[in-house]
């Protein structure tokens, strides 16, 4: 198996242990969340570790100029340090990689995701007293700074570029063909930032059928999260059986089929027939 290599069994149940304890607490920290993903991902991220690309976090966070002023200057002084600075921004090439979906790999590459650049971006700015948040565009993720009326947004993946109206209506455009809506523009709830963060690894991990380990940690630390698809039962019932646990798909499409049954009776036979499959593959 490529790197990254999973951790150990006893160590990855207890990350998904604390990775739903801290999904479901009052406020649930980003940043922790993310660094629970990377150590699902990567057994080389240990306790050490985590806490190392924490200090980053309040290092980088350090170094910004105290309270530099109104959203603008704000999204300025980020562009400065972490894009100008510090090299922090995207390429085309940093889809292929899954190190662009892990918050530690990131911030050692300086390089990742826009979603993931944006944590990094978010984190800093948190940590300095910034009015900061993230924006889901559809797409590409961004970030924005102050509230509604004086909003300000930059573009991590560009290395921190302050976007005008007309550059958020063109990557909206470009990912959508549609306009840009004024609710495209609401801050992204953390868990919502998580659920797309772990959305990006499935899709990685689906264009490389040989990488279902990935797929399947990714859709199992989405069911973890409080609010989810409920098609993700079905897809980690598929992964199970794809990778030869005949008898545990069988029983999670069981029970898939138990929940669509209640809204579609036919759909609920058609996973039933898919469950009675892969019994059929014990024999």
């Amino acid at each position: 198996m490529r790197p990254p290599y999973p951790p150990s069994p006893e160590r990855s149940a207890e990350l998904r242990r604390r990775f739903a304890e801290e999904a479901r607490s009052e406020r649930p920290d980003l940043s922790t969340l993310c660094l629970l993903v990377g150590a699902v991902a990567d057994g080389a991220l240990d306790e050490a570790g985590m806490d190392a690309a924490q200090v980053e976090l309040d290092r980088l966070a350090g170094l910004l100029p105290y309270r530099p002023g109104q959203p603008r200057a704000w999204a300025v002084a980020l562009r400065e340090l972490l894009g100008d600075r510090m090299g922090f921004h995207g390429a085309p090439a940093d889809y292929q990689r899954l190190e662009s979906s892990l918050l530690h790999e990131v911030l050692v590459r300086r390089r990742g995701l826009p979603i993931l650049l944006s944590v990094v971006w978010m984190e800093v700015a948190r940590r300095a007293g910034a009015p900061v948040y993230g924006v889901a565009l559809p797409g590409h993720f961004v970030v924005g700074f102050g509230p509604d009326e004086g909003q300000v947004l930059a573009d991590p993946f560009d290395g921190g570029r302050v976007l005008t109206g007309a550059d958020a209506e063109l990557l909206v455009a470009g990912a959508t063909g549609t306009h840009l809506d004024p609710s495209m523009l609401r801050p992204a709830d953390p868990l919502d930032v998580v659920l797309r963060i772990l959305n990006n690894v499935r899709a990685w991990a689906a264009a490389r059928p040989e990488r279902s380990d990935v797929a399947l940690w990714a859709v199992e630390l989405s069911l973890l999260l409080p609010s989810h698809p409920a098609r993700l039962r079905y897809e980690r019932a598929r992964l199970l059986v794809g990778r030869g646990d005949f008898l545990g798909g069988a029983v999670e499409l069981e029970a898939y089929a138990e929940v669509v049954g209640a809204v579609d009776e036919g759909a609920a036979e058609r996973v039933r027939g898919e469950a009675h499959a892969a019994r059929a593959m014990l024999n």
